[in-house]
């Protein structure tokens, strides 16, 4: 699989709002796949679908434990993703980011 088909596979499901929810919640930590599926209104395998998606795109991991699978989100190759295709289609935008964060953090050293 190529780079590009890799990422492709990321936004296709970052492009899902129920998934884009189960990264934010585990943007907190840990959660066993029954507790992320009791904060939705839908189905345990209609979640356990979404998050095989995720797993599948490599935005989050699972590890079990006993009876249990809890996930995890995968933080590094989220951002990984993202920020590739940032610099890619806006790189001005994050030089200018960087570049106005920059003075300020340099003057609370001063």
């Amino acid at each position: 699989m190529t780079e590009a088909q890799d990422e492709a596979g990321a936004f296709r499901a970052l492009a899902d709002p129920t998934r884009r929810q189960i990264l934010e919640y585990l943007r907190g930590g840990e959660l066993a796949a029954g507790e992320i599926a009791g904060r939705f209104p839908i189905s345990a395998p209609s979640v356990s679908r979404h998050l095989g998606v995720l797993k599948g795109a490599g935005l989050v991991t699972e590890r079990r434990d006993g009876n249990r699978i809890l996930y995890s989100l995968a933080e590094e190759r989220l951002a990984i993703c993202i920020g590739r295709f940032l610099s890619a289609v806006c790189p001005e935008q994050i030089v200018l980011r960087h570049t106005a964060w920059r003075p300020a953090a340099q003057k609370e050293e001063s």
